[in-house]
């Protein structure tokens, strides 16, 4: 993120590294809910925080993946499958406020993959789309998938949807102004402040109708 102000790129990563272990809390209460051991909550944990990322290193060429160049990523992801693991119990009652850090995870990787995507290939709207919104919903596609479950992104509230506003919103403005900084800030607005307003009030996409 050479185009980003120090200051905004140490809030983007502190913000990368608290998305990371939001998404990682959603896996490891996951795997909880399904009656995993240590290791499938460690594992789960793991899969949904990095996922994301380091599917969209490989999509784009960037190797090694920054999941397995910084080690800090995969440090959060385990110690956060080991802390829900013993405190599961206390924690479970504050679910709900673990799925709004998991909005603002999810309005982050938005950023940061589209971010990711405009230094490598510039204003290339596809490319741009692909890294905001795999980085984002990767993780949890992969969550899902691996306990049996149909990927909570197809079916529920407003969430690849979310992320797809958030990229929008980061092209338009870098179309209108070229400041990376705003586009970085709006995409993570546009993404958050929808999937948010979606969970509150329960907000879906429309679905075929069936007989």
């Amino acid at each position: 993120m050479t185009d980003l102000s120090l200051p905004v790129q140490a809030t983007l990563l502190a913000l990368d590294l608290f998305g990371t272990m939001a998404f990682a809390v959603t896996g490891a209460f996951k795997a909880i809910e399904h009656k995993a051991d240590i290791v499938g909550i460690i594992i789960l944990a793991t899969i949904t925080g990095v996922a994301g990322g380091t599917l969209r290193d490989i999509i784009m060429g960037h190797f090694p993946p920054h999941s397995i160049s910084d080690p800090y990523y995969v440090i959060i992801t385990v110690t956060t499958g080991f802390v829900i693991f013993f405190l599961y119990p206390k924690m479970q009652k504050h679910w709900n406020l673990f799925l709004k850090f998991d909005a603002i995870g999810l309005g982050v990787f938005t950023a940061i993959g589209a971010t990711f995507a405009y230094e490598v290939y510039g204003m290339n709207f596809l490319a741009i789309a692909m890294a905001g919104m795999v980085t984002a919903v990767g993780g949890g596609i992969l969550r899902d998938m691996f306990v049996n479950e149909v990927p909570m992104v197809f079916v529920k509230e407003l969430y690849a949807s979310a992320s797809f506003l958030g990229v929008l919103i980061f092209y338009i403005s870098l179309s209108i102004d070229s400041n990376l900084e705003i586009a970085t800030i709006a995409s993570i607005v546009v993404t958050t402040v929808p999937r948010l307003v979606a969970m509150k009030y329960n907000w879906n996409l429309p679905k075929a109708r069936e007989k």
